[in-house]
């Protein structure tokens, strides 16, 4: 018989794919979503350093900005695989021109915060942001681990431009801008590389895609890539006429 503790995460994983779905299905106001040029954000979480020192350097390079989902809780942190980024790379991204997003301080799920905690939480990347000197501060949030939770859209409505959770699918027609969906960049690397069909499937059908990563290391973690996919794939997105913009960038072409 399975026990209590082991039952833990598999509950929990199962009120995650209903609250996504909910929210999905139930969305808030919609906005209108078209484009006659297709769109493409490359957005990453958590921000270890590589994709400071990888990524970032790779989008620069096609004359391209991103957008770094920021938990100030982690900066600094060593993992056994991964550093992530410190303070100074933040501040670093920041200057180059790519966009500062929120990924709350703690980064705990948000459906473990109470209304409370979660105005706290945020409140404390926000000021550890602007401590940095990212000014203004962060329009756009992305949900730790992909998990939304319903009860904290009132939270996010009063803060932020857009959400970002996974969703697999192109932003198109009518879409909730408190549950944009997203495409990840991870392992296994001989799957990474095919996600050029995504890009030729919006370059077919213009509307906006976003990818998500976390990693661009020679040897990355699950949750990253190599950088020469990474390359790959924004060479691609430029080469099928692609328009690179990070999140906030692209909201404002839509005028949302």
């Amino acid at each position: 018989m399975r026990s209590p503790l082991a039952a833990a995460p598999h509950i929990g994983g199962l009120i995650d794919k209903i609250s996504n779905r909910l929210i999905w299905r139930y969305s808030g106001p919609a906005q209108q979503l078209q484009t006659k040029t297709p769109c493409v954000s490359f957005t990453f979480d958590d921000v270890p350093d590589s994709a400071l020192h990888q990524g970032a350097t790779i989008l620069e390079r096609h004359g391209a900005r991103g957008t770094f989902y920021i938990a100030g809780g982690l900066a600094g942190q060593v993992e056994p695989a991964r550093m992530l980024i410190s303070e100074e790379g933040c501040r670093a991204l920041f200057d180059r021109g790519h966009e500062i997003g929120c990924h709350t301080y703690s980064h705990q799920k948000v459906r473990s915060l109470s209304v409370a905690g979660l105005a706290h939480d945020l409140d404390r990347n926000a000021c550890h942001l602007a401590r940095l000197g990212i000014s203004p501060g962060p329009a756009n949030f992305a949900f730790p681990y992909n998990a939304a939770w319903p009860p904290a859209r009132a939270e996010f409505r009063k803060r932020f431009r857009s959400c970002r959770a996974a969703g697999e699918a192109i932003n198109r027609g009518s879409v909730d801008p408190l549950m944009l969906k997203a495409v990840e960049i991870r392992e296994p690397e001989q799957e990474a590389r095919t996600l050029t069909r995504w890009i030729d499937e919006v370059a077919e059908a213009p509307g906006w895609l976003i990818f998500f990563t976390h990693d661009i290391a020679p040897d990355p973690t699950p949750w990253g890539c190599t950088p020469g996919t990474f390359e790959r794939l924004v060479s691609h997105a430029r080469d099928r006429g692609c328009d690179i913009l990070p999140v906030n960038g692209m909201l404002d072409r839509l005028g949302w």
